[in-house]
């Protein structure tokens, strides 16, 4: 998995995104201790609107800055992108009010939501072998899986001699050494896709998203993630310390037995998608998860919890980790950034349902129905996906083409097969549909 790291421009992208996400980590511990000192009990409020704001503004930012992503170098844009997130972290530690806190949370995750799918419809283009991707989607999984475990540890650690003020710091030079490594290397353009308006190329991504069958189905696979995901990070610390009646150190191991099991499907994984589909490997992830919640209620303690939340990990990272392969053969190089940004919108947006479902629900009516409710909608969720992606989902198909798409330029230049067909990609867009109408 490592050799992947050879190519230098890959090389600093990886690190690129380690530093970065170090120093958000960084924030997200200072974060909660700003809004203490500035809410005190009210503290718990000021953050769950700071995380609702923060999916609001990747839903609805994401596709927008996708749109102007297509007429900007993409270098220069994450550069740009790198710097406002630094200069709102520097900001951050000065601030008095709460209203303060809300705008700025907003600017940085507007940012992070323009940086992040621009970022990893990157990816592809510099590493166009398929095993090579495969390693870099789970070497990323694994980044994010060691930042939840290292950010943490390493907060508390420097607590001991900076006040939490300090912390921000670390945050902008994450964000700074993330500029300065994109800054190093150079990235491939791919060559601009037809002019369109704004709205066009605003819309175009989810279009060509909700267009793609094998996409559809990890929409819905989107639900079952955010739907186990949630129950883990929102009621983890209620389960632990309020059920179990254990510390603060009980519920970091748990969160910690979630990590390590994604961890460890994200080193499985790009041995096994040699031997399994992805689609196989994803639905059978997203299964893990239903089956994971219906076992829920009978984890009475942090014994049972503790091994639950290792296998949920395992299926989180199995069904989460491949959605790159699928985003990159599902469209052409110069539509991947708008592909890229309604995966990362419509994710995000059933996050923002899943949060508030799993906390209020898990309050109101206790975690045994909670635990039942959300493996019914994640078992939901496999079926429409089982429905929706084909099993016969070819990267190739053979096709004839209308009149009405002999002038797409991406078509003209498709190789033809023995018997005069077009061979190439399966991807759809407005003039160009081949599923399910093949030869």
């Amino acid at each position: 998995m490592l050799g992947v790291l050879a190519n230098r421009t890959y090389r600093h992208l990886f690190l690129a995104q380690v530093v970065s996400l170090v120093g958000t980590g960084l924030a997200t511990v200072a974060l909660g201790l700003l809004a203490f000192n500035l809410a005190g009990d009210r503290a718990g409020a000021v953050l769950g609107t700071a995380l609702a704001i923060k999916m609001v503004a990747y839903v609805g930012v994401a596709p927008i800055a996708a749109a102007f992503a297509e007429r900007l170098p993409r270098r220069g844009m994450l550069v740009a992108l790198d710097l406002v997130r630094a200069a709102v972290a520097l900001a951050l530690p000065f601030v008095t009010e709460i209203w303060q806190v809300y705008l700025l949370i907003f600017l940085l995750q507007s940012a992070s939501a323009g940086f992040t799918p621009t970022f990893q419809a990157t990816i592809p283009d510099v590493l166009t072998d398929e095993r090579e991707y495969t390693n870099a989607l789970s070497l990323s999984r694994l980044a994010y899986d060691l930042e939840s475990l290292i950010s943490p540890m390493l907060a508390a650690a420097l607590l001991t001699v900076i006040s939490f003020h300090s912390l921000f710091a670390g945050t902008v030079v994450g964000f700074l050494l993330s500029a300065a490594l994109v800054l190093s290397v150079r990235l491939p353009s791919p060559k601009p896709a037809a002019p369109r308006g704004i709205w066009d190329r605003t819309t175009r991504g989810i279009r060509l998203y909700l267009a793609t069958p094998r996409l559809r189905g990890l929409l819905a696979l989107n639900v079952a993630v955010a739907t186990a995901g949630a129950m883990v990070i929102v009621n983890t610390v209620v389960l632990v310390k309020s059920a179990f009646g254990r510390g603060d150190a009980d519920v970091a191991l748990a969160l910690a037995a979630f990590g390590a099991g994604s961890m460890v499907a994200a080193l499985v994984l790009p041995r096994l998608l040699e031997r399994v589909p992805d689609r196989g490997a994803m639905l059978a992830g997203a299964g893990i998860l239903a089956g994971g919640m219906l076992v829920g209620p009978i984890a009475s303690d942090l014994g049972s919890l503790a091994p639950l939340w290792f296998v949920v990990g395992l299926g989180y990272s199995l069904t989460q980790t491949p959605t790159g392969r699928l985003l990159r053969r599902s469209a052409h190089a110069e539509d991947r950034p708008a592909l890229f940004a309604a995966q990362f919108a419509l994710s995000h947006a059933c996050w923002l349902a899943a949060y508030p479902l799993a906390g209020r629900l898990g309050a109101a009516a206790g975690f045994e129905v909670t635990f039942l409710v959300m493996a019914v909608l994640s078992a939901l969720a496999v079926l429409v996906a089982s429905r929706l992606w084909p099993a016969a989902d070819p990267d190739i198909v053979p096709h004839a083409h209308t009149d009405l798409e002999a002038g797409d330029p991406h078509l003209s230049a498709a190789p033809l097969d023995e018997q005069g067909r077009h061979v190439h990609a399966f991807v759809i867009d407005e003039l160009h549909t081949v599923w399910p109408r093949s030869a």
